[in-house]
């Protein structure tokens, strides 16, 4: 990425499905992360609500608050030069009527440097993102696996009912959001939703055929905790590197070889 390329905007992002441009999205949870998947020149960063989990520790994402995501967002707005930005509304700050709805998205935008909101839902949140978009807040949707919706769904299943996920995206695209989040949903499955709407999907286990992939980057990184999720692919082990630093430091410490003359003042 050169250093004077420009920020994505909402309306470049959405046209990247009609030239056949492939969507790279990461999740990032602070400045100093941010910053370096951004100076990889990928094209958005999510302030995902799965900090709730990687980040916080609980078992969902339902814990996390809108307070501790516009805490979140503002860092990772600060350090991104080149990506589109996109907050997560944690639970349940869009289910409260639109009203409340446009005043806690226009809250994670005025207090933070980011461009745009995601939501999850399609067609039971079509009036939420048609409001939020009259009010000249950018809306990305999610449909299929919603993890908001975790009891409701009775767990973290692949969702595969072919009529309600295009009904859901199509109802998105036509209340106004730019592109829409796919989750675990059969490839196929997805590739018919993908070409019913005319703005992007970005798909995380939703198969090869979406315009764009996301993925947590914890999960990428290889510092997931536990079993990985089948649809991720780790591109890295720092689990065991940082393990095996840490380790290395804590035996020169204990040994008395750190630290050496080399980070010694005389």
């Amino acid at each position: 990425m050169s250093s004077d390329a420009r920020q994505i905007t909402v309306p470049q992002f959405t046209a990247m499905k009609q030239s056949g441009r492939k969507i790279t999205m990461l999740t990032a949870y602070d400045y100093p992360t941010a910053g370096l998947l951004d100076s990889t020149g990928i094209e958005g960063i999510l302030v995902g609500d799965s900090l709730s989990m990687v980040v916080q520790g609980h078992s969902s994402t339902l814990p996390v608050t809108l307070d501790e995501m516009i805490y979140h967002a503002e860092m990772v707005g600060r350090a991104v030069r080149h990506a589109l930005v996109v907050v997560d509304m944690p639970f349940p700050s869009f289910h409260l009527g639109v009203h409340k709805a446009i005043e806690n998205a226009g809250r994670i935008l005025k207090q933070t440097q980011c461009q745009a909101v995601k939501i999850e839902g399609g067609m039971e949140q079509a009036e939420v993102i048609a409001a939020l978009v009259t009010a000249g807040i950018p809306v990305m949707g999610h449909i299929g696996l919603r993890p908001q919706s975790i009891h409701q769904l009775g767990g973290y299943r692949v969702q595969s009912d072919q009529q309600q996920l295009l009904a859901d995206a199509q109802a998105a695209e036509q209340a106004g959001a730019f592109s829409i989040v796919l989750e675990c949903i059969p490839a196929e499955v997805a590739v018919r939703v993908t070409q019913s709407i005319s703005i992007p999907t970005i798909g995380i286990g939703a198969g090869p055929g979406c315009d764009g992939q996301i993925l947590v980057v914890n999960d990428l990184l290889g510092l997931t905790p536990g079993r990985v999720p089948r649809h991720v692919r780790a591109y890295a082990d720092l689990k065991n590197t940082i393990a095996q630093a840490v380790t290395r430091y804590r035996d020169e410490v204990r040994q008395g070889t750190f630290p050496g003359k080399e980070q010694t003042f005389q």
